[in-house]
């Protein structure tokens, strides 16, 4: 794929995100810095969709979501979409983008239906946040499949009166810092809701750009929700006690209100 994008095709390459690590020393090594060694005489337009697979008894070996690690390789974009809206206008750019592109696809989202675009130019740009709901009293920011865990605890917590803003970020490379910003400055509070590991995750990353860049925002500290720092076993009882849930999602929320 490497290959074929550098010499003007455009590949799109499908595999699960837990086969990544055989591809790795091609996609770091090469199509991550290619442009940048050829001193941008060449462009890589290749994109990877990699589906995630979590909460089906796959056990460790098929469970990885490594797009935290990817975000710390320059020359990668990454996209992560939840809805076919924006699985189809952010898959649209990611081939138009002349950029080798990571496309997290969540296969707990598979066969969700919804709106679409008929527009065959319809594209979403990279880098730019969605705001699924909007609120008052408390930022949630949702990645992958925990976007529609958080909208069902936002339309719960509407019953008690506890407004919640929650925020799909579609991209993590870019990052739409500024909405997530903005919002975190109208309600004084954030959770970040993340399946991949907490250590180093993109929880991690947004809780300390808010924490260095909108801190006097802040009215309670910045809760995390992520999977456990452990593999997930493939025992159905113990591994919904490792990724994030609705209840999990709802204590965090109801701690920035304390």
């Amino acid at each position: 794929a490497v290959g074929a994008a550098a010499v003007g095709m455009r590949p799109i390459v499908q595999s699960l995100s837990s086969f990544l690590w055989v591809a790795m020393d091609q996609l770091i090594s090469q199509a991550a810095k290619m442009r940048f060694m050829f001193g941008g005489q060449v462009s890589l337009p290749v994109v990877y969709r990699c589906g995630m697979i979590y909460g089906a008894n796959s056990a460790a070996h098929h469970t990885d979501r490594p797009y935290p690690m990817l975000m710390n390789m320059p020359g990668l974009k990454i996209a992560i979409p939840t809805t076919p809206a924006d699985a189809k206008g952010l898959l649209k750019t990611a081939v138009r983008d002349n950029d080798p592109v990571m496309f997290f696809e969540d296969n707990n989202l598979t066969g969700t239906r919804g709106e679409v675009e008929e527009d065959d130019d319809y594209t979403i740009p990279f880098g730019v946040a969605d705001v699924k709901n909007e609120g008052n009293d408390v930022t949630v920011v949702a990645l992958a499949g925990m976007l529609r865990r958080a909208m069902a605890v936002a339309e719960a917590l509407d019953e008690e009166d506890i407004s919640v803003e929650v925020i799909d970020p579609r991209t993590i490379v870019p990052l739409d810092t500024r909405t997530i910003l903005d919002s975190v400055e109208k309600t004084g509070r954030l959770v970040i809701v993340d399946p991949a590991h907490k250590s180093c995750s993109v929880a991690s990353e947004i809780s300390a750009m808010v924490a260095q860049d909108g801190f006097w925002s802040l009215q309670s500290p910045i809760q995390r929700v992520t999977s456990l720092d452990c593999h997930f076993p493939f025992s159905p009882a113990l591994e919904s006690e490792v990724f994030p849930n609705e209840d999990k999602i709802a204590d965090a929320i109801y701690a920035t209100l304390d």
